[in-house]
């Protein structure tokens, strides 16, 4: 693990140093876990965009999932 210096606004640090507490957590800890869940979702944001653009270049045929539109029944009709 690394030791990293960073620059945060007073009330930024408030926060977490309040929310650390009420997890039984620490500063690092908390911000470890925010950092990870950050990338987490750009990657996902990422991908997402990756498959629109895919739709957007590819769109769906017209009847493309129609072949699947008997299976969306469920037989409670």
């Amino acid at each position: 693990m690394r030791t990293i210096q960073m620059t945060l606004d007073d009330n930024l640090v408030k926060a977490v140093d309040r929310v650390s507490k009420e997890l039984h957590t620490s500063r690092s800890a908390f911000t470890r876990k925010a950092l990870q869940d950050a990338l987490v979702r750009y990657k996902i944001e990422q991908q997402e965009d990756q498959h629109r653009q895919g739709y957007k270049h590819n769109p769906v045929a017209t009847n493309e999932f129609s072949v699947w539109e008997t299976e969306q029944t469920w037989g409670d009709e």
